[in-house]
């Protein structure tokens, strides 16, 4: 079912909310969610414009709340080759059938749900030298799949950081991310297509709603326990993508 006009708008924006309060509890994964769902309203590429222009208003209002938490040493390291992810994604990304792009998606999110339900314990901590293939596999992911973060989060949850510092360092690492594929998707049109903006900005307040409501949140719970639920959500919306895919 694909909509259009002020139906994917009304569409889109529950969704922007749902996937907003992700964001706002662990720094990323908004698009684990908000890409799978938005494909059952919406083609995929639409759904990627979108939530790109809503991920980066909601990574602002975030990394504007405690900047100074953030490990910039990493984000360095990341940055460079992220960019080169990027170009790489944005090939592919327009010569990709459909059919093919919602099977690889599916499959993504369907590994990193088993990946994430199956973690037992304290990770091990890892070299700073494996944020140059995080970089390029989130920008390559993220322009792909609109789903940058877990890259990122599986490193830097190798680097024995705070919770605090954990999303501080997500949030402006997916800045950067997000801002470097508007210009991708600006340059290649994905962002010129019909009703992308007015869909964007009906989601835009629902996700900075829920950013802020999941802040408060922040405070009380833990990341753990919020990031098991998103993996078994991630469980059934992945294997869902591969099952329309293939059909």
């Amino acid at each position: 079912m694909n909509l259009e006009g002020a139906e994917a708008a009304l569409a889109l924006a529950p969704i922007a909310f749902a996937a907003g309060f992700i964001q706002g509890l662990t720094g990323f994964g908004s698009a684990l969610v908000s890409i799978p769902l938005a494909t059952f309203f919406v083609p995929l590429p639409f759904a990627l414009a979108v939530f790109a222009v809503v991920d980066f208003a909601n990574g602002l209002r975030l990394g504007l709340e405690n900047p100074r938490n953030a490990v910039l040493g990493d984000i360095a390291r990341m940055v460079p080759l992220m960019v080169v992810g990027i170009v790489t994604g944005t090939t592919l990304l327009v010569n990709l059938p459909r059919n093919a792009s919602l099977v690889a998606l599916g499959t993504f999110v369907l590994g990193y749900a088993i990946y994430s339900l199956s973690r037992r314990g304290p990770p091990a901590a890892v070299s700073r030298n494996w944020a140059f293939l995080a970089g390029f596999c989130g920008g390559l992911s993220g322009t792909l799949f609109g789903a940058g973060g877990p890259p990122y989060a599986i490193y830097l949850s190798h680097r024995s950081l705070t919770k605090e510092k954990f999303r501080a360092t997500m949030t402006l690492t997916t800045i950067f991310s997000i801002g470097l594929r508007l210009v991708a998707f600006a340059v290649t049109g994905l962002l010129a297509q019909d009703g992308v903006w007015l869909a964007a900005a009906a989601a835009i307040p629902a996700g900075l709603l829920a950013v802020y409501i999941a802040s408060r949140v922040f405070r009380v719970i833990s990341r753990e326990m919020v990031m098991r639920a998103v993996g078994i959500l991630l469980l059934a919306s992945g294997a869902s993508l591969i099952v329309r895919g293939l059909g």
